[in-house]
């Protein structure tokens, strides 16, 4: 697991769309069309989670889900944050 500097973080996220860096994490909103919708996105996310055995921040209003990822243990940000944020980036 490698722990990212911010300025290597800064370049690998122009090669996730959509993540940002919010308060020492990663954190992406993603919109649908209803709550149905919502909630199906987050039983998939909750599946790569489970599979990559790092478990994010979930965060659901209606038809908006604000997904963050830090690695608890390291204090930081992560491989193990940007390979589930890609792998998350891929569901939607």
């Amino acid at each position: 697991m490698k722990i990212y500097t911010l300025q290597e973080l800064q370049h690998i996220l122009q090669t996730i769309p959509d993540w940002a860096i919010v308060n020492a994490a990663i954190e992406r909103t993603f919109l649908f069309a209803d709550f149905k919708q919502a909630l199906g996105f987050i039983v998939q996310v909750g599946v790569l989670a489970e599979q990559a055995d790092h478990h994010p921040e979930i965060m659901n209003v209606y038809n908006k889900v604000v997904i963050r990822l830090n690695t608890h243990s390291a204090n930081a940000i992560t491989s193990k944050d940007i390979d589930l944020a890609t792998n998350i980036n891929a569901l939607h």
